[in-house]
């Protein structure tokens, strides 16, 4: 039972100073702010000016940096405020495990796995935005929230819109489901003209504002295959079932495709405030300043195939599917790395497809992991192995 004023609920944001934790408390502010809610923790990591500005504003409980060499530096621009303060891995899973009901999980990286996991395992609600906990962790992690007693509410657009749509008195009727992509920057560039980009060029998303990283996966798709993966997971389908069109408008966010033939779309303008609140008010809905579709004005949806020579991310989510094992985690390991080159400019945006396929082909094989220190090994070594191709 949440502590306090039993009419509000009680929350923790994991990740508030990236894009989605900043989303997660303008929805928080426009449903009420301290008026319905109370925030048990904030974390963040090395913006620790912002971090401290947020926590203050919204009256947070704690606050969390991910890097320890930084506790200082918060500790002192929360001075006065009585708000706590911790940091590095430890004080992360201190904010999971406070007494909250709902945990924005939007850490990036494998740095959300634990504080994730223990808010799952203390049977919170979690708005899952950490792709890692599927894709490189996917039954472990759905085993955790299965035995926490929470429930499990996608914020990715595509799984979201999946979650609003799939109709759980029908699940068996259930033939395939579509994640739409974008396309990203370069959905009509050749692969000579995607050879040479930077990752500034990379990152610049026709319709949706995110983090670089994030930014930089949806031009090379690699989000799409991570979504594939976890869509497998989260509503529990065979590889074959998962479709992925790209749709350059952005406004259907994903469909699913029933066995009488009929599919069913969610349908909005891009705003990731529309998934975060639907997770934070589900099973109601709750209003939105959002933008309204104006179908008269938008006139036109368009739809094509990916091209899986240009983007071989697709093909390789598909492999990880069915090898199974911990193919999720080096898939992942593997990208984090090449992606970590290509922002620093020391391969080619081509370059970190061929990077992931080939530690894939070299750490075929693994077997299914039985607990995260398994999830980890697998990660480390796909790092590893990426890096030596890179040196």
């Amino acid at each position: 039972m949440a502590s306090g004023d039993d009419s509000k609920r009680r929350l923790t944001i994991l990740g508030s100073t990236g894009s989605i934790g900043t989303s997660t408390l303008d929805v928080v502010e426009r449903l009420g702010g301290r008026d319905r809610f109370e925030i048990a923790a904030l974390t963040g990591n090395g913006n620790i000016p912002l971090l401290a500005e947020q926590a203050r504003r919204i009256g947070a409980e704690l606050a969390v940096t991910a890097d320890e060499d930084r506790y200082g530096e918060l500790k002192d621009a929360l001075s006065g405020s009585g708000i706590e303060v911790a940091a590095g891995r430890s004080g992360l899973v201190e904010a999971a495990e406070r007494d909250a009901g709902w945990v924005m999980a939007a850490i990036v990286g494998n740095a959300g796995l634990g504080p994730t996991l223990a808010a799952a395992r203390r049977g919170a609600d979690i708005a899952l935005a950490n792709k890692e906990c599927l894709v490189s962790a996917g039954s472990l992690f759905i085993d955790a929230v299965a035995e926490g007693g929470g429930r499990l509410l996608p914020v990715d657009s595509e799984h979201n819109a999946i979650f609003q749509v799939l109709e759980n008195d029908q699940r068996h009727a259930v033939e395939r489901i579509v994640l739409t992509a974008s396309g990203g920057p370069f959905r009509t560039k050749t692969l000579d003209e995607m050879r040479d980009v930077t990752a500034d060029v990379a990152r610049a998303h026709p319709n949706w504002s995110m983090g670089l990283k994030i930014s930089i996966d949806s031009a090379s798709m690699f989000n799409k295959a991570l979504e594939m993966i976890e869509a497998r997971h989260l509503f529990r389908l065979r590889p074959e079932q998962i479709e992925v069109i790209v749709h350059p408008q952005s406004v259907i966010h994903s469909m699913v495709g029933y066995t009488d033939g009929s599919v069913l779309a969610q349908l909005g303008c891009p705003d990731m405030r529309t998934a975060i609140g639907y997770a934070l008010s589900y099973p109601k809905r709750c209003d939105l300043p959002v933008e309204r579709l104006d179908f008269a004005r938008l006139a036109r949806l368009d739809f094509e195939a990916p091209d899986e020579v240009r983007f071989p991310a697709i093909k390789l989510a598909r492999r990880a599917m069915e090898e199974g094992g911990v193919q999720g985690a080096v898939l992942n390991g593997a990208k984090e790395t090449a992606l970590d080159a290509f922002i620093k400019g020391r391969i080619g945006f081509l370059a970190m497809a061929d990077i992931v396929e080939k530690v894939m082909d070299g750490l075929a094989g693994l077997p299914a992991a039985t607990s995260m220190d398994d999830v980890f090994a697998a990660d480390e070594s796909a790092r590893r192995a990426a890096a030596k191709m890179i040196r």
